[in-house]
């Protein structure tokens, strides 16, 4: 199988360069629209049959796939699955890292925080526990409270979805964290949600929404780029459950990988180093 084979690092630019493609119209529409106008140009019956009509089709598809209705139902499609929020407490908060998707899960998870439902944040990424203590600060929280109620760690080598399940098992685990509050975008919950289960951990699903001002182009293929994350995912057999004793007991090559990956636990109050 092509995913299999490929190495992760190599896997995941490609499909966020697809992405990168797709969400530019213009390097979409214009190259489409130059192959359709050939065989006219040339006028050419048989390859307006063969190579015209088929990429106006798919143009026209591609057109409709960037309006909002389309967009909402992707997203629709992917949360539909998931149990939702039932208010309970849990042992900490995971925070995925998106990047600049990821704004409004600072509020999120700081809300969370204050309603009690969870005593500790644990954000995967070094700008995240940042970002989330200067929510913190901002809502009047006192930095001395910060320190020493708050346990924020950062986590800076995770390269996938998977990865951030199993450096989170493998640090939270032995600390006794079973129960989650996980937060990441709407179409990317699904997998984590998926993901972070079959690590032992029981998930509860806490959705953040995406900018207002994000694209439907980009929503509708960050949707599909979910899809085939589903896809790839359930075929490598990434949703079949672990024991409890690996979320107790990590192995040591992945506690190697975090010790030679820089995903050393920090305070709150310490600042992401600049890179």
């Amino acid at each position: 199988m092509i995913i299999s084979l490929l190495p992760t690092n190599l896997w995941t630019k490609f499909t966020w360069g697809v992405f990168s493609w797709l969400t530019t119209p213009w390097l979409v529409i214009l190259p489409l629209l130059i192959i359709i106008a050939i065989p006219w140009l040339f006028h050419s019956p048989r390859w307006k049959r063969y190579l015209s009509k088929p990429l106006a089709i798919l143009l026209l598809i591609y057109c409709l796939s960037t309006s909002p209705p389309i967009a909402f139902l992707a997203v629709r499609g992917l949360v539909s699955f998931l149990p939702p929020d039932s208010g309970a407490t849990a042992d900490a908060i995971v925070v995925l890292s998106r990047g600049e998707l990821g704004a409004s899960r600072y509020e999120v998870a700081t809300n969370l925080w204050q309603a009690n439902r969870a005593p500790q944040i644990f954000p995967i990424g070094k700008l995240d526990a940042f970002q989330i203590r200067k929510s913190l600060k901002n809502r009047g929280i006192a930095p001395k409270i910060i320190s020493k109620k708050i346990i924020i760690y950062k986590q800076v080598c995770a390269r996938t979805t998977e990865e951030e399940a199993e450096f989170t098992a493998a640090i939270l685990g032995p600390k006794n964290v079973r129960e989650i509050i996980l937060i990441t975008d709407p179409p990317h919950m699904l997998r984590s949600f998926l993901t972070f289960r079959r690590f032992g951990f029981s998930v509860i699903p806490h959705p953040s929404p995406l900018p207002q001002n994000l694209e439907a182009v980009k929503v509708t293929f960050l949707a599909f780029r979910e899809y085939l994350g589903l896809v790839s995912y359930a075929l490598l057999g990434r949703f079949q459950s672990s024991s409890s004793h690996q979320l107790q007991h990590p192995s040591a090559e992945v506690l190697s990988t975090l010790a030679t990956g820089n995903c050393q636990e920090v305070g709150v109050n310490k600042p992401p180093s600049q890179k």
